[in-house]
């Protein structure tokens, strides 16, 4: 396995946001049965991605490729955010998101703290974020306790939410 991370072009964007929603709707799929509804709306993503401190890579193994990431980078607080990963189904299980993961953390050496947030039935990436990536739960959104950053959803269980963080050692 040869894990490699290409900024995101502009004739790979599309693509990119397809394989990302594909990722999301199959592990809602997985957990609710289907679902009309797309889970990660195409305008979410490019939200995402046209922030002012946005960088966007695609995850290739092999050359091909597999995944996609969505970060903010703070250049002065350097308190950064892993705003969007997916890794396609396919390849779960096999080391690429771990790699992938690591390879940010040495390209971002700055970093104080990352930041990030996943559903709460999304039981495989909160197994991922903690487990083989060392972030901490920090807090938990719900009815009683909503993501300000978040618009209610319609969707069962979108409402709630962990957020994590990763205080780096270096710093």
């Amino acid at each position: 396995m040869q894990i490699t991370l290409e900024l995101l072009e502009k004739e790979h964007k599309q693509q990119f946001i397809k394989y990302n929603q594909i990722a999301f709707q199959r592990a809602y799929t997985e957990e609710f049965g289907e679902s009309d509804e797309m889970i990660l709306p195409e305008n979410d993503i490019e939200n995402s991605l046209n922030r002012e401190k946005s960088v966007a890579y695609r995850i290739l193994n092999n050359g091909v490729w597999v995944g996609g990431i969505i970060l903010s980078i703070h250049k002065i607080t350097h308190h950064n955010s892993l705003d969007l990963f997916f890794i396609n189904p396919d390849v779960h299980s096999k080391g690429v998101g771990t790699k992938a993961w690591a390879m940010v953390e040495k390209m971002y050496p700055e970093t104080k703290v990352w930041e990030t947030h996943t559903p709460y039935f999304e039981k495989r990436n909160i197994h991922f974020y903690v487990n083989k990536c060392g972030f901490k739960i920090v807090e938990f959104f719900n009815p009683h306790n909503q993501d300000p950053h978040m618009p209610h959803t319609s969707s069962d269980g979108l409402d709630y939410s962990f957020r994590f963080e990763k205080v780096m050692i270096n710093h």
